[in-house]
């Protein structure tokens, strides 16, 4: 294959860029490759295999046709208040629960009947909900007429979301009461936001702040540390040990940890499994955290966006071993297809070290919060950080109307009750096999070696070609191509050669010579047929620097 059109100087432009911006210049590569050339037949067009982004190309049918089921309940119960010409009232309370087993047993055709029933029931089960309460809460809250209320969660959502992070995040072992309060968020990205805004306007944060990068990273949290708002000093905390030579093993070394210890490192983010290498964190890491937080650096602030958790058998999140120093960040996006639903949640511990922290500022910072919170509250000193984020969500004045829409937190809260059944299970297994079955497919064609690791997700694979050049030919070959091309000329060979689009893990903090491949949104035997396009590439290098060995 030739060499990519673009010279060495404009590649290096283009990787300024977010590898997610430069991901939109290969695509309108690959696109322009898909284009017949002069001679050509329709047939030899190439498909684009875009393996650049994470949304993932399945979705959870059974909570999605409950909660059209429940719609169906809840105009009736509409409709049962006021009937006119496209009008209809607010469902009533008293005596819904019994309203609706009745209805159920009347429509047991209707698809998502059956499963909406099982979630409601062992809802019932497991909480000690009024039933009439819990229902009419999904049933007026899927009908969307009311602001949320209260408005960080609705009640019975949040008991419900709690046990399915107590059961995927903190396998089944949460910490002691689970006194885990949550803020339903507009996807895991709002909470972000959420959080960075509101440590700045509380004060917890300071312009200049040092915070440590647990490295790789999904490139957010690399960009947001930057901006002129933050300004923040960062420490990355870099995943650079090897398995052998040339394969990584994209764990953390017990000195890069080491550097948490230092005092002046206000706040730590992670995502865990990783973004892209796709691990959870080792148990002698989080150990390792957990001693730092006891001895050196009790007031460490810990941010983990756990995404990815529920693809990794035995999941915990360092949230359950360090309840009082973290922040959990969630999404359902991936798990269960629905980035375009954007559920999210934030959640702290009631008994937290920002609490703590806020309550010890000096009284010119607690008179300039009170100022800040005032009109929420005769006592604004005692609002909880948690909280302070809802109103901070919505520049304070507009806290009456904060909260996520009501239809999405009962889509929320169905994921979740679907996650406790059985059928839940089998499909959160279900998932889990396809991701690992297109990793072997990628590695098959590829003919890559990665190491072994029990706690790997799957859900993205990073590879590093450097690595592999050295690992395949020597350091001669892998000091070649360092000194002969940009990091990113693989994408844009491949963008243009083969019409695949990857993304740059130089662009996420890891290696420059990586590449992250999203192992969720592609047919299983696209990833055969990429990894086959990147061995090529590969191959064609090293074609290059024989041809250059030879010529002396």
């Amino acid at each position: 294959m030739p060499e990519t059109t673009f010279s060495r100087e404009e590649i290096q432009s283009f990787a300024q860029l977010s590898p997610f911006e430069l991901k939109d210049k290969f695509i309108q590569l690959a696109t322009a490759a898909q284009a017949d050339k002069p001679g050509q037949k329709d047939t030899t067009a190439r498909a684009m295999l875009n393996a650049g982004r994470g949304n993932p190309n399945w979705i959870a049918t059974g909570p999605r046709e409950a909660f059209y089921a429940l719609g169906y309940f809840a105009l009736d119960e509409s409709r049962r208040v006021w009937t006119a010409d496209n009008l209809g009232g607010m469902p009533e309370k008293k005596g819904i629960g019994g309203r609706f087993e009745s209805w159920a047993r009347r429509h047991p055709d209707l698809p998502g009947v059956e499963m909406l029933s099982a979630c409601v029931q062992y809802a019932l089960t497991r909480w000690p909900f009024d039933k009439d309460a819990f229902v009419h809460e999904l049933t007026d809250s899927i009908t969307g007429d009311n602001y949320p209320v209260p408005d960080r969660m609705l009640t019975h959502a949040e008991h419900v979301v709690r046990g399915y992070v107590a059961d995927e995040m903190f396998d089944k072992r949460p910490p002691e009461g689970n006194n885990l309060s949550l803020f339903a968020t507009e996807g895991g990205t709002a909470a972000m936001c959420y959080i960075f805004d509101s440590l700045m306007k509380n004060g917890v944060l300071k312009k200049g702040d040092k915070i440590a990068l647990m490295t790789p990273v999904f490139t957010p949290y690399i960009e947001i540390p930057e901006l002129d708002t933050f300004e923040f000093e960062v420490v990355n905390v870099s995943a650079s040990l090897f398995a052998e030579t040339g394969v990584r093993q994209w764990r953390y070394p017990e000195e890069e940890v080491a550097k948490l210890a230092d005092p002046s490192v206000k706040l730590v983010c992670l995502v865990n499994p990783s973004n892209p290498p796709s691990l959870a964190l080792s148990d002698r890491v989080a150990n390792q955290i957990k001693d730092i937080v006891a001895t050196t650096n009790p007031n460490l602030l810990i941010v983990t966006d756990d995404v990815y958790g529920t693809f990794v058998p035995g999941f915990r999140s360092i949230a359950a071993d360090l309840p009082r120093n973290t922040l959990l960040v969630y999404s359902y996006s991936k798990h269960y297809g629905c980035t375009g639903w954007r559920l999210g949640v934030i959640g702290l511990h009631d008994d937290n070290v920002i609490d703590e922290m806020i309550a010890a500022f000096p009284q010119d910072q607690k008179d300039r919060l009170a100022k800040r919170y005032g009109t929420l509250s005769l006592e604004p000193e005692k609002i909880r950080f948690i909280d302070r984020l809802v109103a901070d969500s919505r520049s304070v004045a507009l806290n009456h109307t904060a909260g996520l829409s009501l239809p999405q937190q009962v889509m929320m809260s169905l994921f979740s009750l679907f996650d406790m059944l059985g059928e839940g299970q089998a499909y959160k297994e279900r998932i889990r096999q396809i991701v690992h079955r297109r990793l072997d497919l990628l590695l098959e064609g590829a003919q890559m070696k990665i190491s072994e690791d029990d706690k790997r997700a799957g859900y993205y694979i990073e590879l590093d070609l450097l690595a592999e050049a050295e690992r395949v030919h020597g350091k001669d070959f892998a000091d070649f191509l360092e000194k002969n091309y940009e990091p990113v000329d693989p994408l844009f060979r491949l963008a243009e050669q083969t019409s695949v689009v990857l993304l740059n893990g130089g662009g996420f903090d890891g290696p420059q010579w990586s590449v992250r491949v999203s192992l969720a949104n592609l047919d299983d035997l696209d990833y055969l047929k990429i990894g086959h396009h990147l061995r090529e590439i590969f191959n064609d290098y090293a074609s290059e620097w024989q041809r250059a060995r030879a010529n002396g």
